[in-house]
């Protein structure tokens, strides 16, 4: 047997593809869960980051008093 041609149309293309990826997602459920949890880390490290580029500096023998009283 020789190898053939397949032609698809891009609507066929589309929905093909659509369909796969919710089937991969349905099956592995864990990987955007794990994306979406990912991104919301991200997103609150980087709001951290900008109100900490706001405060005021702290020296660093301050930081360690308070960390001695925990």
């Amino acid at each position: 047997m020789g190898t053939g041609t397949i032609t698809i149309t891009p609507d066929a293309l589309k929905i093909l593809i659509k369909e796969t990826f919710i089937e991969v997602l349905k099956e592995r459920r864990d990987l955007l869960e794990d994306a979406v949890i990912e991104a919301i880390e991200d997103i609150g490290l980087a709001r951290a980051i900008s109100e900490g580029i706001k405060m005021p500096s702290v020296k660093k023998a301050e930081i360690f008093k308070v960390l001695e009283g925990v």
